[in-house]
């Protein structure tokens, strides 16, 4: 498929029809008598389940260090979600635009380890509980102070690394 400019998008795989994962390749890397999935697949999965226990272990932690109360503001869930979103938009940056790393980086970091650090489920649960206990205007502040909080965590931290690594004169085309 071609992108905007005429030349071959890479991020499309032609032969299935569909976006491509660059950690996990699409149609064309697979072999018959995979059922249909690429060679490499169970290291893919492996190592985000690995960082998902590891992430998910942090944030139990925190829970614990820090506890939220019943009828209280969770704002445990909030900072973790928070501190996750900007690792996250410091990872990616350095993953795409800096570094050239081993395919099972990202999915290990990113979605594994972060993926299970952040706990939109829990904040989901959170804002439930409070609304349903009787208090709607925590639960309805939880939920819209987290998504302002988690797209504005991202988005500052991948700014920030970007303009880091363009003064450290780091970044562009690997």
């Amino acid at each position: 498929m071609k992108d905007e400019s005429g030349l071959d998008d890479p991020s499309v795989d032609e032969a299935a029809g569909e976006p491509v994962d660059a950690d996990v390749g699409g149609a064309a890397d697979r072999v018959e008598g995979s059922w249909g999935r690429p060679p490499g697949e169970a290291a893919v999965v492996a190592v985000i389940a690995g960082g998902g226990v590891l992430g998910s272990l942090a944030r139990y932690a925190a829970g614990l260090w820090w506890p939220t109360g019943t009828g209280r503001f969770p704002w445990t869930t909030l900072g973790v979600n928070a501190v996750g979103c900007a690792l996250i938009g410091v990872l990616l940056v350095l993953v795409t635009d800096v570094f050239s790393v081993h395919r099972l980086v990202r999915p290990l970091l990113g979605t594994g380890v972060l993926g299970g650090f952040t706990t939109f489920s829990t904040y989901a649960v959170d804002s439930q509980r409070l609304i349903a206990t009787g208090h709607a205007g925590l639960g309805l502040a939880n939920i819209g102070l987290t998504m302002a909080v988690a797209i504005a965590a991202v988005t500052v931290a991948t700014k920030c690394t970007r303009l880091s690594v363009a003064g450290m004169g780091l970044g562009g085309p690997r």
